[in-house]
């Protein structure tokens, strides 16, 4: 039970600091409203035109899917270090994570995801 008096107490202080950090600015930081304040800014000039259309989004499509992917086959690395200790159960696992990951790249490739337009 002790051992668990650790994690317990890392928890709380972890709550604690992360509640003490956000309401702090709450009450400290100054607040006086103005309409100069209010106008939107870009880059210390005033701007000439209000943003008009969507911004394209496709390139952070790309960069989350590439995220995705590389973390998913992070998981290869360790399995080669122990592959000879798990035989073909250890096989028989990598085979279905990897089908998972296949299913998921074609997935992505019907959707035309990876398509730059």
């Amino acid at each position: 039970m002790l051992e668990y008096a650790a994690v317990l107490f890392a928890f709380l202080f972890a709550l604690a600091t992360a509640t003490i950090l956000l309401t702090i600015p709450r009450f400290l930081s100054p607040k006086f409203p103005s309409q100069v304040k209010s106008k939107p800014f870009e880059c210390g000039m005033t701007p000439f035109s209000s943003p008009v259309g969507h911004a394209p989004v496709h390139f952070y499509i790309i960069a989350m899917l590439f995220i995705v992917f590389d973390v998913e086959l992070v998981f290869l690395f360790p399995w080669a270090v122990v592959f000879r200790k798990l035989g073909i159960f250890g096989l028989a696992e990598m085979g279905v994570f990897l089908g998972f990951v296949a299913l998921g790249l074609i997935y992505v490739l019907k959707k035309n995801a990876l398509e730059w337009k």
